[in-house]
Order: C-alpha cells, then sequence, then structure tokens
C-alpha cells in the first residue's frame, strides 16, 4: 500500500523507531510494517557485534625522547546503543555515525598510547614489551563509555625505532652479552684457581695422598722404559727393578 512502511532489522543489529524525530521503541531483528501517512517515522538500526579498527604508522615520543613509531589494534562494541545514539547527529545514515564514533576511538586510543609510551625510556621499553602491549586502562574505558562503547581488546602490536637507534640498542645488547661471558669466563677461572689451591693444600698436609703421588710417578716413569729405583736410604735397600 501507498502509505505502508516496511522497516528491516537485520540479524545482529538492533532498531531503534522515531516519529517526528521522537524515540517511539526499540526493534528486535525482524521486519516491521506500519502506516505511515505523513512520512513521519524514520529506523536507526546499530550494530550490536564486534568490530575491529587498526592504528597503523603511529608517532610517539619514550620518556627520554626518542622518536618511535607504533602500531596497535582495538576490537570494540556498542555497548549502549541509547546513549550512543545521544552522541551524534541522527540525520546520517548509521555508517556516517559509526565513522565518526570510529574516528573518536582512534583519537582516544592514540593519546592512551603515547601517555603510556611516554613514560618509559627506551631502555626500559625494549625490556619490557609484553607488559607494555596492553593499552586498556581505566581512563580509556571510561572515556569510551561516555559513548555508549566497550572496548573489548586493545594491543599495541608493534613498536619500531629508528635505524640509527636500532643500531645502537644492537651494540649495547652486544657489549652487555660480552660483559655477561667475560663475568662467567672470570668466574670459571677463579673457581678452577681455588680448586687447584685446595688441592695443593690438601696434598702438602696429606702423606697418604702424597705416597700416593709418589707411586703414581714411578710407575708412569716405569712405563717408558726399564729403570732402576732405589726407594727410601741407599744403605742397606735393595733397588726396585
Amino acid at each position: 500500500m501507498k502509505y505502508r512502511k516496511i522497516f528491516d532489522v537485520k540479524p545482529n543489529t538492533i532498531g531503534f523507531l522515531y516519529k517526528k524525530n521522537q524515540f517511539q521503541q526499540k526493534l528486535e531483528p525482524g521486519i516491521y510494517r506500519y502506516f505511515d501517512f505523513k512520512k513521519e517515522l524514520m529506523l536507526i538500526t546499530v550494530p550490536t557485534t564486534s568490530s575491529f579498527i587498526s592504528l597503523i604508522g603511529q608517532e610517539a615520543l619514550t620518556k627520554d625522547n626518542i622518536a618511535l613509531r607504533f602500531s596497535a589494534g582495538l576490537v570494540y562494541r556498542i555497548d549502549n546503543p541509547e546513549l550512543f545514539l545521544t552522541k551524534f547527529p541522527l540525520d546520517r545514515p548509521i555508517s556516517y555515525i559509526i565513522s565518526d564514533a570510529v574516528s573518536h576511538l582512534y583519537h582516544l586510543v592514540q593519546v592512551a598510547v603515547r601517555k603510556k609510551i611516554g613514560q618509559i625510556d627506551s631502555e626500559s621499553m625494549m625490556e619490557s614489551r609484553d607488559s607494555l602491549s596492553e593499552i586498556t586502562n581505566n581512563e580509556l574505558t571510561e572515556s569510551v563509555a561516555k559513548l555508549g562503547i566497550v572496548i573489548e581488546q586493545a594491543q599495541i602490536k608493534d613498536i619500531n625505532f629508528p635505524k640509527n637507534i636500532q643500531e645502537l640498542f644492537a651494540k649495547h645488547l652486544e657489549a652487555k652479552i660480552k660483559a655477561k661471558a667475560d663475568l662467567e669466563n672470570a668466574r670459571t677461572t677463579v673457581a678452577a684457581a681455588r680448586a687447584l689451591k685446595n688441592a695443593a693444600e690438601l696434598v702438602k698436609n696429606d702423606p697418604s695422598i702424597q705416597f700416593m703421588q709418589y707411586l703414581e710417578t714411578i710407575r708412569e716413569i716405569a712405563a717408558k722404559g726399564k729403570h732402576t729405583f732405589l726407594i727410601g736410604d741407599i744403605q742397606g735397600i735393595k733397588p726396585i727393578v
């Protein structure tokens, strides 16, 4: 019929029916038919599923003023569609409204990441990448909640320092590894010297060990050829052949 209007609320969306630009009712997924003699009805549908935003090639400064680039990913969902629709002009298609919301989120995440990176010096950042990756904090959560949005996941994916800084980090890491290896070698040398010293003291103070060493020396010499050995006082002692 001429004055009948059909509204189609797709799955995974929620519909909001307005009459004379005043909210009338919320519509679950389905197909609805209304008589609209004066063309006063309007339907806005809001997605209820999660969406993803990617931030690529963003710039930030560390606490020690080292410039770097980062990439981040954000999963969000419109958690409170009633509140969401009060934050943006509704005289446009919903895709434009959501685009505005994404721009807001983009900016909020940029600020949150830059604040986080700005609190850490560059060397500490290289050592704490795992703890740094999580972006979500109370301030960010509260800011997006005012838009009717909830953040389900927000993480820094990549952090890239300028090439010259990367080379400095590589040299610094190489020096640390070399210093650690040198320290281990020194400890091993000291331990070996201590063991030799202890063994020498043990041999020096133990006649039994001295005698065993004496016999071992004789055995090694005897193994090289025919020898005559005199043990003890020469007078009255027969040689050992």
